[in-house]
C-alpha cells in the first residue's frame, strides 16, 4: 500500500522535466494527489547543449527549461528551494532555511556535482550555473593559459567549446599519463590545446567526473562509490518502496551505468509510469537500460565524433549537424504549447485580483463609507494603535512563499503609516482536498506568515480556517486564499495626504510585478526575471520605516504602491493633500528586469485596463517632465504585489535617504497649485 501524502519530485533533472511534459500533454495521467516539484533554480539547463552554450553558439534561453511554467502546464506546484536531505522515517524532504515538506511518494532527480576527491584548486564544472558565471568573468585575451582538468568526454567537450569561444587564448588540458589515444591527441593539437600532466596555478575548470550530492548518503540511503543511490529495476531505492530515483544521482545496482544524460532521458518514461502506478497502488514494471550510451562530442571546427563505450567514429561535419538537430528537437518539445491540451488563460492573482477603483469607490459611496480611506485605521491611544486588513488568492503555487508574500503585502499598509507591526490574525481558505493535504498546506502557509512576523518581533495571535466550495484547481495549492488583519503602533502616524510644495517623491523598489506575473502565466516571461522580482518581493521593508522615522517631521506623506499602480496611489495622495501639483520624472522610475520589454510587447496584468483610468491624473495635477513611451505609461498603472513605499519628504531628507540606502530613488517633486 502506497503511503498517503503528496508526490514530491526532488530536483528538476531531465527525467522529471520529461515526466512533467508528459502530464502537461496528458493531464489524465497525472497522479490523483498533490504533486510538487522542488528545485534550486527556476530553470533546468539541457546538458546536451551546454558545450554549445560555453562555445557561445547558443544563448542561455535556448537550452533553459522553464520549470515553473512547465509545472503550471502539468498541474504541479513549484517550490524553489535548496534540498539538504531526506528524513525517510518521517517522510520529509529537508530544505535550507524553510520548513521541510511531507511526502507520500518521493522521486529523486537531483543531478550530480563535480567529483573533487583530490581537493584540486579550481572551479568545478557542476553545478553548471556557478561554472558559467566563472567563465563569463574570464578575459579571452588574457596571456595566462586557461586550464581544464580532466580529459573524459565532458572535459574534451568543454575544451573544444572554449577553443571556439576563445580563438586566441592559450588553453591546456590536464590529463593522466597514457589517458588519451593518438587520435584524440591529434584533434587536440589541431585545436592548439596543449596536453599537460603536471599541476598548475592558472585559472582552472575542474571536469574531473561527477558524484551525487553528499546529502543522499547522509540521509542513510545505500549508495555506490560515487554517492549515487542504488535502485532496483523498478527505479525504487533499496528498502524504500515509496522512494524512487533517476538521472545522474542514481544507479541501478544490478545494471550499473556511468552517469549520462542519455540514461536520464531514457529512464523518464519508465519512471513516470512507475510513479503513476505507485500513486494508484498498481503493479510496477521493470526497466532494462541499454548497455552503452551513444555520445556525440563536438569540435571547434563544426564537426563532431560519435563515442559509444570505447569505440569512436569521426569527427565529421555531418555528425555536428545531426547533433544540433537532435538537441534543438529535444528543446523544441518543451516549447510546443500547441501540442498540449488547451487551457483557459487565468486572471491575474495576488493584488492584481482586487476590485478595480471605479466599482470599489462606487460601492463604498452607496454603503455610506468614505471612498478615500487611509492605508490603516487609527484606533487612537498613545502610542497610536493601527490596524489594517489585506489578502488575495494565491500568487504562487508554493504555500510557504505565498504565506510570506501575502504577509509582507499586508504589513506594508502599516509600514506606510510609519507603524511597527506587533501582531496579526489570519484567515486561510483551503481547497477541498484530503484532510492530510489540507493540514500540510495550512502548516506551510502559517510557517510563511510567521517567518515575516518573527523578523519584525511580531506574532501571529489567532485566526480562522475555511474550506473552499469552489472547484479545486491544479495544482491544488493555487486554491489557497490568505487574508490577514495586521496590528501595529507608532507615535504619530503618517497619512496619504500632507504633501507640501518642494517635497521630493521617493520610491523604495522597482515597478512591474504585475506584468511579469501575467507574462509568467502565459509562459513568455524569462524565468530569471520572475526569480528576480520574487527575490525583491520576498524582502521585508520594515527596516526602511525605521530609517524614515529618524527624519521625524521631514516625512510629510506616505503610501504603499499596490493594486492600483503608482499613478492610482499617487492620485490618492494628491487628492488628500491641499493644492499640490506633481512633476514625475519618467526616466527615473525604476522597473523590474524584463518588465518594460514585456509592456512594449503589449502584455499587461488583467487589472491594468481598469487602472488606466488613472491616466486622467496626467491631464491635471500630475505632469510628466518628458514625453513617455507607451511602455512607461503602462508601467505607471501596473498593479503591484509587495510593491514599493512612496514617500513625500523634504529635499534634505531625500538627499540623506538616497545617500544612505540605494533602495530609495527619487522619481519626482511637488509644487504648489494644480497648474
Amino acid at each position: 500500500m502506497t503511503p498517503s501524502g503528496p508526490l514530491l519530485l526532488a530536483g528538476g533533472g531531465h527525467s522529471h522535466a520529461l515526466l512533467l511534459k508528459r502530464w502537461a500533454m496528458k493531464p489524465r495521467l497525472r497522479p490523483k494527489r498533490g504533486v510538487v516539484l522542488v528545485n534550486r533554480h527556476p530553470t533546468a539547463l539541457y546538458s546536451g547543449m551546454v558545450p554549445g552554450l560555453i562555445a557561445e553558439i547558443y544563448q542561455r534561453d535556448e537550452l533553459s527549461i522553464n520549470l515553473p511554467y512547465l509545472c503550471d502546464q502539468a498541474g504541479v506546484a513549484f517550490v524553489q528551494a535548496e534540498i539538504i536531505g531526506v528524513d525517510s522515517q518521517r517522510q520529509h524532504l529537508l530544505l535550507h532555511k524553510r520548513p521541510s515538506l511531507h511526502f507520500g511518494v518521493l522521486s529523486l532527480d537531483v543531478g550530480a556535482v563535480t567529483n573533487n576527491s583530490d581537493n584540486l584548486a579550481g572551479v568545478p564544472i557542476k553545478p553548471l550555473e556557478e561554472a558559467l558565471h566563472f567563465l563569463s568573468l574570464q578575459d579571452p585575451e588574457d596571456p595566462e593559459p586557461f586550464r581544464i582538468v580532466g580529459a573524459g568526454a565532458a572535459g574534451l567537450e568543454v575544451a573544444m567549446a572554449l577553443r571556439r569561444r576563445w580563438p586566441h587564448r592559450a588553453l591546456e588540458i590536464q590529463i593522466r599519463s597514457n589517458q588519451l589515444d593518438a587520435a584524440t591527441k591529434s584533434i587536440l593539437r589541431r585545436a592548439k590545446i596543449h596536453c599537460i600532466t603536471d599541476a598548475s596555478d592558472h585559472a582552472t575548470l575542474l571536469c574531473t567526473g561527477s558524484r551525487a550530492p553528499s546529502w543522499l548518503a547522509s540521509s542513510g540511503f545505500a549508495v555506490d562509490y560515487d554517492g549515487r543511490v542504488l535502485t532496483n529495476p523498478f527505479l525504487q531505492l533499496k528498502e524504500y518502496p515509496h522512494l524512487f530515483a533517476s538521472g545522474d544521482c542514481a544507479v541501478m545496482e544490478a545494471q550499473p551505468r556511468p552517469a549520462s544524460g542519455v540514461w536520464a532521458v531514457r529512464s523518464a518514461l519508465p519512471l513516470a509510469k512507475n510513479l503513476e502506478a505507485a500513486c494508484d497502488s498498481q503493479p510496477l514494471k521493470r526497466w532494462a537500460p541499454q548497455r552503452h550510451a551513444l555520445q556525440l562530442i563536438g569540435t571547434e571546427q563544426n564537426a563532431a565524433w560519435i563515442q559509444r563505450g570505447h569505440a569512436r567514429t569521426g569527427p565529421f561535419a555531418l555528425l555536428w549537424t545531426l547533433k544540433q538537430q537532435i538537441d534543438r528537437s529535444f528543446m523544441a518539445g518543451f516549447n510546443q504549447q500547441a501540442s498540449m491540451e488547451a487551457t483557459e488563460p487565468m486572471a491575474c492573482r495576488g493584488c492584481a485580483a482586487k476590485l478595480p477603483s471605479r466599482p470599489l469607490n462606487a460601492a463604498l459611496s452607496q454603503a455610506g463609507l468614505k471612498s478615500q480611506p487611509e492605508d490603516a485605521a487609527n484606533l487612537g491611544g498613545t502610542p497610536a494603535l493601527l490596524q489594517s486588513v489585506d489578502g488575495f488568492p494565491a500568487l504562487v503555487s508554493d504555500p510557504w512563499l505565498n504565506g510570506r508574500i501575502t504577509t509582507l503585502h499586508a504589513c506594508s499598509d502599516l509600514w506606510a503609516c510609519g507603524a511597527v507591526v506587533t501582531s496579526a490574525m489570519a484567515v486561510v481558505t483551503l481547497p477541498s482536498i484530503h484532510p492530510s493535504e489540507q493540514q500540510e498546506l495550512l502548516h506551510q502557509t502559517l510557517a510563511g506568515v510567521q517567518s515575516v512576523l518573527v523578523e519584525q518581533g511580531a506574532s501571529l495571535i489567532g485566526g480562522h480556517t475555511l474550506e473552499s466550495r469552489s472547484s479545486t484547481p491544479s495544482p491544488t495549492t493555487l486554491g489557497l486564499q490568505v487574508a490577514l488583519s495586521v496590528n501595529g503602533q507608532c507615535s504619530t502616524p503618517w497619512s496619504k495626504g500632507g504633501i507640501q510644495p518642494g517635497d521630493a517623491l521617493l520610491l523604495s523598489r522597482p515597478l512591474g510585478a504585475g506584468v511579469l506575473f501575467a507574462a509568467a502565466m502565459a509562459g513568455v516571461a524569462k524565468p530569471m526575471d520572475v526569480e528576480a522580482v520574487l527575490n525583491t518581493m520576498n524582502q521585508s521593508q520594515h527596516h526602511l520605516v525605521a530609517e524614515l522615522q529618524n527624519h521625524g517631521a521631514d516625512i510629510h506623506a506616505c503610501t504603499d504602491v499596490t493594486g492600483f499602480g503608482l499613478l492610482g496611489h499617487l492620485g490618492e495622495m494628491v487628492q488628500a493633500s491641499k493644492s499640490i501639483s506633481i512633476q514625475l520624472w519618467p526616466d527615473r522610475i525604476p522597473a523590474h528586469p524584463g518588465a518594460l520589454d514585456l509592456l512594449e510587447q503589449g502584455l499587461a496584468s488583467s487589472l491594468a485596463p481598469a487602472n488606466r483610468d488613472a491616466w486622467s491624473w496626467l491631464e491635471g495635477p500630475i505632469r510628466l517632465t518628458q514625453s513617455p513611451s507607451q511602455a512607461c505609461l503602462e508601467l505607471l498603472v501596473d498593479p503591484q504585489t509587495c510593491g514599493p513605499l512612496l514617500v513625500a519628504c523634504t529635499a534634505a531628507a531625500a538627499e540623506c535617504l538616497t545617500a544612505k540606502d540605494s533602495a530609495w530613488i527619487q522619481v519626482g517633486t511637488a509644487g504648489s497649485g494644480h497648474g
